[in-house]
């Protein structure tokens, strides 16, 4: 420990602390605007700026070490001054339509504006060059930006993607893709881990608001809704409840309240993803051992990020991946296929919303490769924030309505299907069901949970021995199956790279494209919780093991869509209409398609 005086007081810090740190520990507030605990301590913004006895020019207190029997002001009127004036700095060149800016009373610019007490714009000249890209998933708007980097760590250390880069000089930097590119020019996953740390409005989801509320409002539209499994963990966060809340009853009342006709859920098609996925897995294996020329280790297709990711740097390994569709693009094909079907009505007239945490969703349904007869399996993407503004502007009373159920018959999950919102979460609901279909006996592991997979350490891996099979898996005997679980685009590439180079020990791999998994994605509520993963982490498996069905095979309605519709997994229909394939991406990959024609 170190001793030093801050304000005045005699406070004690670890070795190795920051002023910030040293202040924290003793809380002590120095406010901040471009620092993120744990993940980016870079000084740009300047308003951590403290005074240190003996220093000739104030100090900025994120990256400046602390050191026994310093003299620290944080608060003095030079600090304070000092702070107002680079505040004011950043405000010269920053767009002050704060009454339309979507980050409106959630913009760390804004909060930050009311805690040094600024009451008037004090600067005003020439504005910095402002481009703005919209893609079909994250909308960039350079006027906001404050120069922070958060994003450039998140993109570049976080997830290793180094899309964002502080290009240019000066009072002409911007940050953004390297010569002046678009986001839908360079190999962005879409990922929106680099929107979850924007403190303003310069990074966003890309809205989709006006298209769900015209379409809630076309009477010629019957319009059905989905949510994902990390959105019912998150919402309430928006809503006042504390972290990791099950908001799952409250998730679906708002939505019928809305005015959504169908309210169905995205974990139907998460347990119908275990047994289509589940049993390619088993048919790889099973051909694999005889000799077929089928490709190990299968890799998960869940994740819109990684799968954007992999087709941009490793399309040769495209094979690796499971055939399935992600859930939410299985539900929206059973919609306008068998549930239109069902009702009587044209496919054409219905318009089906998905809930998601992730704003690479809203990238992954303008893929052609998934449409079917001509129609998109989902029409729309909302992120877990998108829809808390739309409660909003509903007028309706989150915390005082009662719960509801989702409907049937698209609309009833097991637990294994709640945990695919959380990393590891689709191996082991794969598991719980292709074990028993293998050996006839439950998932030998107490709670149905493999704790070697779960958990937040970027690569997590298990060895799984089958003994004793059913007669129609004999040739199973004694396999030890490895598999290897990660999220996060950087472990994704080490997994990858494995593969690449012909190393890969594993049968099967689980990718999530945000680091945690979906309780993270780039749509969740914001959060500086330092304990935010596992919060939502343990809502997520407290949700799995509240329901008494907690293995994907035993849902009767989808045991029943199999009988009626879709025949068996990975049937000619389930292949029509809940599998897909991959495209290579990216213009160095085009060119070499073009080449090769």
């Amino acid at each position: 420990m170190l001793t030093l005086t801050i304000n005045g007081r005699t406070v004690q810090a670890t070795e190795g602390s920051t002023i910030l740190e040293a202040a924290e520990q003793n809380n002590i507030h120095i406010p901040t605007l471009c620092y993120l605990k744990g993940k980016h301590q870079a000084g740009a913004c300047r308003i951590c700026l403290v005074e240190v006895k003996g220093a000739k020019t104030l100090q900025a207190s994120c990256i400046t070490q602390a050191r026994e029997g310093m003299v620290v002001l944080t608060n003095s009127e030079r600090v304070r001054r000092t702070r107002k004036i680079m505040y004011a700095l950043l405000m010269s060149d920053h767009d002050s339509d704060c009454l339309f800016c979507r980050r409106n009373q959630d913009c760390e610019l804004q909060a930050l504006g009311r805690t040094l007490g600024i009451t008037e714009s004090r600067f005003a000249g020439e504005r910095s060059l402002a481009p703005l890209d919209r893609t079909a998933a994250i909308t960039r708007d350079m006027s906001k930006c404050i120069l922070c980097r958060r994003c450039v760590t998140a993109c570049a250390e976080v997830q290793a993607a180094g899309v964002l880069n502080a290009q240019n000089r000066g009072f002409d930097t911007v940050i953004g893709p390297a010569g002046d590119l678009l986001l839908d020019e360079v190999a962005c996953a879409y990922c929106g881990q680099c929107v979850s740390v924007c403190p303003t409005g310069a990074l966003t989801e890309t809205d989709s608001l006006a298209p769900v509320i015209d379409a809630l409002n076309d009477p010629q539209k019957r319009v059905v809704v989905q949510v994902a499994p990390a959105v019912r963990v998150a919402i309430g966060e928006e809503f006042g409840y504390p972290a990791g809340t099950r908001m799952t009853g409250k998730l679906a009342a708002s939505l019928r309240e809305i005015g959504f006709d169908d309210v169905f859920d995205t974990n139907f098609a998460a347990d119908l993803t275990i047994l289509e996925e589940g049993t390619e897995f088993l048919a790889r294996v099973s051909s694999f051992l005889n000799g077929g020329d089928v490709k190990l280790p299968m890799v998960t297709s869940c994740s819109p990020g990684w799968i954007k990711y992999i087709e941009n740097h490793y399309p040769e390994l495209l094979s690796h991946l499971s055939t399935c569709k992600s859930p939410q693009m299985m539900l929206g094909a059973l919609v306008k296929s068998f549930y239109a079907e069902k009702i009587g009505v044209d496919p054409a007239s219905l318009f089906v919303v998905s809930v998601m945490p992730c704003t690479a969703k809203k990238f992954e349904i303008t893929r052609e490769e998934m449409d079917i007869d001509g129609l998109k399996n989902v029409d729309a993407i909302l992120t877990t924030r998108e829809l808390a503004a739309l409660i909003r502007q509903f007028g309706i009373p989150f915390r005082e309505l009662e719960d509801s159920e989702f409907d049937r018959p698209l609309g009833l999950s097991t637990g294994a299907a709640d945990i695919f919102g959380v990393t590891g979460g689709v191996m082991e609901a794969a598991l719980r069901t292709v074990y028993e279909v293998v050996t006839g006996r439950e998932f030998p592991f107490e709670g149905l949970r493999l704790k070697a997979i779960e958990g937040f350490d970027q690569i997590k891996t298990a060895t799984l021995t089958i003994k004793d099979p059913l007669p129609a898996y004999q040739m199973l005997d004694g396999l030890e199956v490895k598999i290897a679980v990660t999220s996060g685009l950087d472990g994704a590439r080490k997994l990858v790279e494995e593969i690449q180079a012909g190393t890969s020990p594993y049968h099967f791999i689980e990718v999530m494209g945000c680091p945690g998994g979906c309780i993270v994605g780039g749509g969740q509520p914001r959060s500086h919780d330092p304990l935010i993963k596992e919060k939502r982490m343990q809502a997520i498996f407290s949700e799995d093991e509240s329901k008494t069905l907690r293995k994907s095979h035993e849902n009767p309605d989808l045991i029943a869509l199999y009988d009626t519709y879709l025949g068996e997994p990975n049937s000619d229909v389930a292949h029509k209409l809940l599998h897909t394939h991959y495209v290579p991406r990216g213009l160095y990959n085009e060119l070499l398609i073009q080449k090769k024609a």
